[in-house]
């Protein structure tokens, strides 16, 4: 094959395209030639500088100038375009980077933690760190801080962390993620069962009790005062609420608990006017009673001051099918008031306080008592001391000592601390605050009073050395016309328990009459004044028949030395 001869062909493409050189001469314009001086030699240098020589002026060219200002701007453009182009070159890079990668993308929070470009295993650290450790119940007024496992809520950290990087990584929502926020709901687990059992135990706290229609005492004339509605929590909206999305309603730890009002049950309370300006011409005089130590606390409130807590209740017995009462947060309060000045060993059921002030008020009294507890005690052991010492000085059988030190078996040590129980577990049952009996051992000897006056003073036989009848403070527990002891073949008549010497036995000792043995044969009669029995106190026939029914279940007995 020939190869073309490229060069001829140019010539002949560059003959047929290009004009005559000549002939176009005429047509273009004409420029002088450049004026070049000859050389010549430096003149000497004057004393002052000679004016600058005017430059010679030369043709200019205008065309051109203005050429390379145009490829200048453009110069410019093209560069900040490539210059912007790398740029989003870099940033889509770098998009890609973090969509490929495993770090949560920015802008990515959950629970109020930014989580953007932490790993799942540290934003599950980062999570955990910020679940407290309770929550806020709200009812809209009020707000408390509950533990949250009391809720049956726990964080599921690992979830909301993977949840949060999953964030982004879905269709159409990575630039959402990029430049925008996006808040990840928590994931919590929620057990409902434990939730409904703390908001039930929570619901007494949170409850706001409607308060009856009642009287009131205004510049010594009693009026009737309106009744006030209350509050309760509704556990079953509040759990409704819950199960639907619990972690929407959680995302902030605050639960908006639902609350409904609860209304009053009387709400006209003009009926009882007559009854309450009756009761109001007293004081409230409370009697709080030691049974113990038989010390009394006599606490009292001018009519001005418990006016104000007395309120109309529904009452089937009364005609008017309503009776007053008292207001119990109002009297609980106050209770707790004075129940700070009792010795620091003592105390009040605060409860059971305004339980026995309510029910003296309804039936139309004015004076209440009220029962003062004690709390156990520590006992460091001295030297010589025994669980029989011990129990001897402190009025309680020793094996009640004995159960409540389950793990300091029989050999005590100087110096060592054992707990003494309240001398309350003696006294299981409701004070009869009237009567008391006090039986002496030394003296063999009881004394029987009611109202504070002595009703019967008797001789008295109580236990032999060998089985001795207890000191300390009882009560009587039981009756029983004629009680059987199978352990030494006793019939005891008007058998009256008292206290039992061992907790986990039934066995008691009490009062009883003259024991018998076999048909008829009658035991110790001619030994009242001397120790004779196994324990028990024994009065005479004729005696014990007038205690028997005297001593209701709950008088206190006291048994000394």
């Amino acid at each position: 094959m020939v190869k073309p001869d490229l060069t001829q062909k140019h010539q002949v493409e560059q003959q047929q395209t290009m004009p005559n050189r000549a002939q176009s001469s005429s047509a273009r314009p004409h420029y002088p030639p450049p004026v070049i001086p000859s050389p010549v030699a430096p003149p000497p240098i004057p004393q002052q500088a000679p004016p600058r020589p005017q430059a010679q002026s030369r043709p200019q060219a205008p065309a051109k100038k203005k050429t390379g200002g145009l490829n200048g701007w453009i110069l410019g453009i093209l560069a900040l375009v490539v210059g912007s182009s790398l740029a989003c070159l870099a940033v889509v890079a770098g998009m890609g980077l973090l969509y490929s990668g495993n770090a949560i993308l920015p802008g990515v929070s959950a629970f109020g933690v930014d989580l953007g470009g932490k790993s799942a295993s540290e934003a599950t650290a980062a999570l955990e760190q910020q679940w407290y450790d309770g929550v806020i119940v709200q009812d809209g007024e009020r707000e408390w801080r509950v533990s949250a496992a009391d809720l049956g809520i726990w964080l599921d950290a690992p979830a909301t962390a993977a949840a949060a990087q999953d964030q982004g990584r879905a269709e159409g929502s990575f630039f959402q993620a990029i430049l925008g926020h996006v808040d990840v709901a928590p994931v919590l687990n929620v057990d409902l069962i434990v939730t409904r059992e703390g908001l039930e135990a929570l619901a007494p706290q949170l409850e706001t009790p409607p308060i009856n229609a009642g009287v009131q005492l205004v510049n010594g004339q009693v009026q009737a005062t309106p009744p006030q509605t209350g509050r309760q929590l509704d556990v079953e909206a509040t759990l409704a609420t819950l199960y639907q999305n619990a972690s929407a309603v959680l995302a902030d730890g605050i639960i908006e608990l639902v609350m409904t009002d609860a209304y009053p049950t009387v709400t006209d309370s003009s009926s009882m006017v007559a009854q309450a300006t009756q009761l109001l011409a007293n004081p409230l005089t409370i009697q709080a009673l030691d049974p113990v130590s038989n010390e009394r606390f006599d606490w009292s409130l001018g009519p001005e001051s418990w006016s104000q807590w007395l309120v109309a209740a529904p009452d089937a017995s009364s005609p008017t099918g309503l009776a007053l009462t008292l207001e119990p947060t109002g009297l609980g309060d106050y209770l707790a008031g004075r129940a700070a000045s009792l010795p620091p060993d003592r105390y009040i059921e605060v409860n059971e306080g305004v339980q026995a002030v309510q029910e003296a008020v309804e039936a139309n009294t004015t004076s209440a008592f009220l029962r003062v507890y004690h709390h156990e005690r520590q006992h460091a052991i001295q030297a010589g001391e025994t669980f029989s010492s011990i129990a001897y000085d402190y009025g309680i059988p020793y094996p009640w000592i004995q159960q409540a030190n389950p793990g300091v078996g029989d050999a005590l040590s100087v110096g060592q601390t054992i707990t003494i129980p309240s001398p309350d577990v003696m006294l299981p049952l409701p004070i009869v605050y009237n009567k008391r009996i006090v039986v002496s051992i030394s003296q063999q000897r009881m004394w029987a009073y009611e109202n504070d006056q002595l009703k019967w003073e008797w001789v008295v036989s109580t236990g032999i050395s060998s089985s001795p009848t207890a000191p300390g403070v009882f009560q009587i527990q039981s009756h029983e016309t004629n009680a059987y002891a199978a352990n030494w073949n006793l019939w005891m008549p008007y058998f009256m328990g008292v206290y039992r010497p061992v907790p986990t036995s039934d066995f008691m000792n009490g009062f009883h009459g003259f024991p018998t043995r076999g048909s008829s044969q009658l035991l110790w009669t001619n030994n009242l004044g001397t120790p004779v029995t196994y324990g028990c106190i024994l009065v005479s026939n004729t005696n014990v028949e007038q205690l028997y029914p005297w001593a209701e279940d709950g008088v206190v007995v006291e048994i000394q030395r």
